[in-house]
């Protein structure tokens, strides 16, 4: 699980049920639904066929798996594909009562909503904003399995067959800045990702 789907893992003690309460009574608000890993997109198709055929439009009125555009390294050649922000997981703007509950939670593969066994736990308004400005973003990320101070090898361009320590990452440029050994000092040289190599 990665570290941003802890924002959503929320502990719900008894002394918060109350709170819980009144916050469903609020009505319309967005939940996190687990589900098995790998099915996100299938919960999601499902869970929606459920609400148009149960009527279940005026308590449950979004179902979504958030993602973001990335750009990976297949083959050789850069890809853009959709990631999942947080796999495993799917987003459901309702009001919650017992039968809208109860559709959400027994669609196939959903394991249940994020906060507590009984109560679900709507998400902060400032996260699903902050979510949905990350999904609506136009600039594509690049996916770049490099981290500060890697040792890495440039395996292409004026510096191949040098080595380096990375030193910054753009995953916005798809750049990497590495530190080279030259002239008895480390000189920043800027590369594209497909240009080095960790060691």
């Amino acid at each position: 699980m990665s570290s941003d789907t802890h924002v959503f893992e929320k502990e719900v003690g008894d002394s918060q049920l109350s709170s819980v309460k009144q916050k469903i009574s609020e009505g319309r608000n967005w939940y996190v639904i687990h589900t098995y890993a790998g099915y996100e997109n299938a919960v999601a198709r499902n869970l929606k066929q459920r609400i148009e055929s149960l009527g279940m439009e005026d308590k449950i009125f979004n179902v979504i798996v958030p993602t973001e555009k990335k750009i990976k390294i297949k083959g050789g050649k850069r890809v853009e594909e959709e990631e999942k922000i947080y796999p495993g997981y799917i987003l459901v703007e309702m009001v919650v009562t017992d039968d809208s509950w109860y559709v959400v939670r027994n669609t196939p593969r959903v394991t249940g909503f994020v906060g507590s066994g009984i109560y679900p736990v709507p998400i902060d308004k400032k996260e699903i904003d902050e979510l949905f400005q990350r999904m609506s973003k136009d600039t594509t990320k690049h996916s770049i399995n490099l981290m500060q101070n890697d040792a890495v090898v440039i395996v292409d361009g004026p510096f191949k067959d040098l080595e380096g320590k990375v030193s910054e990452i753009d995953e916005v440029r798809g750049k990497v800045k590495v530190l080279v050994s030259m002239f008895g000092r480390e000189t920043p040289v800027e590369l594209d990702f497909l240009q080095v190599k960790r060691i």
